[in-house]
């Protein structure tokens, strides 16, 4: 079976701490600048990219750690980071990556502080410099997916809702701009995503649907920090697609749609290429009737204008929070015998995507977690689920699947999970196998029917008068699985027992690495996902492994920090914040 490979297609002074190495300080020969993103995956020494490469593949040409020798991986270095005051019990929503550029790294802590470490030397790493923004912690949450680089610049978005861009040699901010706002029914917008910096346009997005803001994305000149242009998620009355909103109390005004992982972006098209979030209220469908554009769905926009290109939505009308803020991976593949330009998707409704990346056309799609009851499956043409009925307001889907108002006093129980199958986790492609990767959690879970009630006819939700919903989750665990990208067929699928919040990378050498919110970093055979290598941080992970090279030797960076905010299982790690570094010996 033939593959293809992907065708390359100021507020607040900064607190700076200079550690600078021994080692000579002009260890660059190139900015960091667009074409060297555009051929990111040429640089296997380096991860230039959050995931990666603008196609987030997630995917190491190295090979020195192999599967023969895989089992001799041990841990080199640790350097302890910030980031854990004042973050409480549940500690930092931190599931991110360093960055990696020619032996130094780059990444940042739920509290928005960023790090420069020197990591050239083969058994430690030290700080080039700190950089400290200044975010307050009273009102606001520790919580990071990311930086971006581009040219001289580290580029972050923080938890007070500021971007700002530092110069990459000295830690010094050099712009600062406020972008997050609250909206009229107090709302509060923040970033969920790492920012990505694609022909000079910071692009960033409000990650709170959920807490009653509707999702956007913006682009911001990467000189300056301004605003350029910015596309929301929900439209509002007169717009394209507010035709899909068919209530009588202004719900798009707080319609969700957060998104809360960093889109790919594809340089032939100038397409950035994104997954948005659900619906909100989240759980009553007749609180906002119709298929609720743009939320749960997949949108491409024009990274010079901001405007809409395409799109395609997984589930109308959704009522199981099953956002589709995922990965979107971008590579060129032969599927059923054509040749296609291929953006997948393992959707957290429990199938795994493949759509035509110029225009958003379905191509095919199968499932890939164990339990899935919420609809009887998708239409060969359409990719719209079968039960979907374009003359309902209100979808039905599996009656036995969906609870509605008149279900308050009955649980109605739906597969997969509220959490799966995956939801943000990196997922990863190897283009010379043509194999997708995800990770995630899978399970079932049951809920009653409740109705969430207006502030007004104005908009604005009524949290005091409305219904309180019960709900309650069985079958829940993670998953890693291994999807043919021409058949979609599953070929290979290993259980956890605990949810895997981190993400997946995939390498030359014949692996796939990913981490454990109860402390494992773990290696799997790429084919078969049989269990190859496993080492115990003593933290939990919830950041993606990445890895690089130092000269000849090749490592594996894994970042940790609080456990997740839900219940799972051995909970009785105490969180941390480390970045933990493996190679084979010398």
């Amino acid at each position: 079976m033939q593959k293809v490979p992907l065708l390359r297609p100021l507020a607040t002074c900064a607190l700076i701490v200079a550690v600078w190495a021994a080692a000579p300080l002009g260890q660059y020969t190139i900015t960091v600048n667009r074409d060297r993103l555009i051929n990111a995956q040429n640089e296997p020494q380096n991860w230039l990219l959050m995931n990666g490469d603008y196609g987030s593949q997630r995917y190491s040409k190295l090979t020195q750690i192999n599967r023969e020798n895989v089992g001799d991986l041990r841990m080199v270095w640790a350097l302890a980071l910030g980031g854990m005051q004042d973050t409480g019990r549940n500690g930092p929503e931190n599931e991110l990556n360093p960055l990696v550029d020619n032996g130094f790294m780059y990444t940042s802590d739920g509290w928005g502080t960023i790090y420069k470490i020197d990591a050239r030397q083969p058994d430690q790493g030290s700080f080039a410099w700190i950089s400290d923004p200044g975010v307050e912690h009273e009102g606001n949450t520790s919580r990071t997916r990311g930086i971006a680089l581009w040219e001289e610049l580290v580029v972050a978005n923080l938890p007070d809702g500021r971007v700002i861009a530092l110069d990459r040699d000295t830690g010094e901010i050099i712009w600062d701009q406020e972008v997050a706002q609250v909206n009229e029914f107090g709302g509060r917008e923040a970033f969920r995503a790492a920012p990505l910096v694609a022909d000079g346009t910071v692009i960033i997005q409000n990650g709170t649907g959920d807490a009653g803001t509707r999702g956007w994305v913006a682009g911001l000149d990467v000189e300056t920090g301004e605003e350029k242009w910015r596309w929301y998620v929900v439209p509002e009355p007169g717009q394209p697609g507010s035709e899909t909103w068919k209530d009588d109390h202004n719900a798009w005004k707080t319609g969700g749609g957060g998104i809360w992982q960093t889109g790919s972006y594809d340089p032939e098209t100038n397409l950035y290429i994104f997954g948005t979030g659900n619906p909100y209220p989240i759980y009553d469908a007749e609180y906002r009737p119709g298929d609720n554009l743009y939320t749960d769905s997949v949108v491409a926009v024009d990274v010079a204008t901001g405007e809409r290109a395409w799109h395609f939505q997984y589930t109308p009308n959704d009522s199981w929070d099953y956002d589709e803020v995922g990965i979107h991976m971008l590579y060129d593949t032969v599927i059923d015998g054509r040749l296609r330009k291929v953006v997948s998707h393992f959707a957290r409704n429990g199938f795994f995507y493949s759509l035509d990346r110029t225009n958003g056309e379905f191509i095919k799609a199968e499932q890939y977690v164990n339990d899935l009851n919420w609809t009887a499956g998708l239409d060969p043409v359409t990719g719209r689920p079968i039960d979907y009925d374009p003359n309902l307001d209100v979808q039905i889907y599996n009656p036995e699947a969906r609870a509605l108002r008149a279900d308050r006093d009955r649980m109605k129980r739906a597969c997969p999970t509220w959490h799966g199958g995956i939801a943000h986790q990196p997922t990863a492609f190897n283009p010379e196998k043509g194999i997708a990767y995800g990770v995630g959690t899978e399970g079932c879970f049951s809920q009653s029917g409740a109705a969430v009630v207006p502030l007004s006819p104005e908009g604005g939700v009524d949290r005091e008068a409305s219904e309180p919903r019960e709900y309650t989750s069985d079958l829940y665990y993670g998953s890693v699985a291994a999807v043919d990208t021409d058949t979609h067929e599953l070929l290979a699928k290993t259980v956890t027992e605990i949810e895997v919040r981190s993400g997946i990378i995939s390498t030359a050498g014949g692996l796939v690495f990913t981490a454990l919110q109860d402390g494992w970093v773990v290696a799997y055979h790429d084919e078969t996902l049989q269990e190859l290598w496993r080492f115990n941080v003593g933290t939990p992970l919830k950041g993606a492994p990445v890895t690089y090279a130092v000269g000849p030797r090749q490592y594996v960076a894994v970042q940790a920090s609080g456990r997740h905010h839900h219940p799972v299982k051995y909970d009785n790690l105490e969180t941390s914040s480390y970045l933990f570094v493996f190679a084979l010996d010398d």
